[in-house]
């Protein structure tokens, strides 16, 4: 099973980005998808940005992983 995290793409050059979500950075390839535009929400897998998604499917996503992980927490 892969788990594909949707991240913004703030900065890009030829073949690589950095993403962010969270306040979190991290430097990824985009040589699986190198039409990817600042202010993509890219779906990250292995370092990888391997799809795009809106900014709304971005955001749902992302809260049913924090709901996940809450749920994960010991209490």
């Amino acid at each position: 099973m892969c788990l594909a995290i949707p991240m913004e793409l703030k900065e890009r050059d030829e073949y690589e980005g950095i993403v962010e979500l969270g306040g979190v950075q991290r430097r990824v390839s985009l040589l699986l998808f190198p039409e990817a535009a600042v202010g993509d929400h890219l779906l990250i897998h292995a370092g990888f940005a391997i799809g795009r998604v809106d900014a709304e499917e971005a955001r749902l996503t992302i809260e049913g992983l924090e709901r996940l992980a809450a749920q994960a927490r010991p209490t």
